[in-house]
């Protein structure tokens, strides 16, 4: 009993350890777009960067960290314990998206572009491959 509870008291950390890695590089890769849509557009104020983010197609392709962090957010608040099958699967997940390659799709050639820019971004990257790679006690 003891042993079932810690696990998933680990799993629950590891999960929201993770999450905040992903929230973390989300808001520089935010931050570093949100510069070049305004070199070329000027300034935008927080309500317009909203607006942006969810409709512009400039910030589409953040869409997709975006529903890695979402689906995060249904495993901690779910009713039922989160499986290891479901964060393994979660942890495969996060690990090939966020692949840079200026070969690959969409996503993947944005953000090998994005490392080039910032190197905040290649920092924050490396935490969360670390969050990855960490083992669950």
């Amino acid at each position: 009993m003891f042993n079932t509870l810690q696990s998933r008291i680990n799993q629950h950390q590891r999960l929201s350890t993770l999450r905040l890695k992903l929230l973390r590089l989300h808001k520089l890769m935010l931050d570093t777009e949100r510069v070049t849509y305004e070199q070329v557009r000027g300034q935008v104020s927080r309500g317009e960067l909203l607006q942006l983010v969810i409709s512009h197609d400039q910030f589409a392709w953040l869409h997709q960290l975006s529903a890695l962090i979402l689906r995060i957010d249904e495993l901690l608040h779910a009713d039922e314990p989160v499986t290891p099958e479901a964060i393994a699967a979660l942890i495969t997940d996060v690990s090939t998206r966020l692949t840079p390659d200026e070969l690959g799709d969409e996503f993947a050639m944005k953000y090998d572009a994005m490392f080039q820019r910032n190197p905040d971004v290649v920092l924050a990257h490396a935490d969360v491959v670390m969050q990855l790679a960490a083992k669950v006690q």
